[in-house]
């Protein structure tokens, strides 16, 4: 694989990771001083300002991460890891219709936990390819933990 191939692989990696955001930002951002406001959320909850940049932050390194792995030797000798990022990323943007879109907030905690666990997989198929790579999905893997977290807070505060 040459230079030109590589680095425009690490594009069509942001793209695809970026495109993702975008699509769970569709649900998300209509929702946020509407419908998101009125819910009750506990003290610890980050204010809004916070979420956008930890995104692009995750999205990036994702794409990196992503990319690591599939720069070695391609797509088919990378296809188990590459698709358990590609179901992460498919869940990633699920979560944020469930709970955002669909205001479901039982049923998104139980997504997140499919996403965390799907997280945890990818995680650790790309440390079995690249060290770097899997350490690149780790503040994912947390944040997406803590998302979990305030899911179930916010969801339990607002039954009923």
């Amino acid at each position: 694989m040459n230079v030109v191939s590589r680095w425009l692989g690490l594009v069509g990696f942001l793209v695809v990771c970026f495109a993702a955001s975008a699509l769970g930002a569709l649900a998300t951002v209509p929702q946020i001083d509407g419908w998101y406001r009125t819910l009750e959320k506990p003290s610890w909850n980050p204010p809004d300002f916070v979420f956008g940049p930890v995104w692009t932050v995750l999205y990036a390194t994702m794409a990196i991460a992503a990319w690591l792995v599939w720069k070695q030797k391609g797509f088919v000798d990378a296809r188990v890891p590459l698709t358990l990022f590609a179901v992460q990323l498919v869940l990633n943007v699920a979560w944020s219709w469930v709970f955002f879109g669909a205001h479901q907030l039982g049923w998104a905690f139980v997504e997140i936990v499919l996403l965390w666990s799907a997280i945890v997989a990818t995680t650790a198929a790309f440390f079995r390819r690249s060290r770097v790579a899997g350490w690149l999905l780790v503040p994912y893997l947390v944040w997406v933990g803590f998302a979990a977290v305030l899911n179930f807070t916010i969801w339990r505060l607002n039954v009923g």
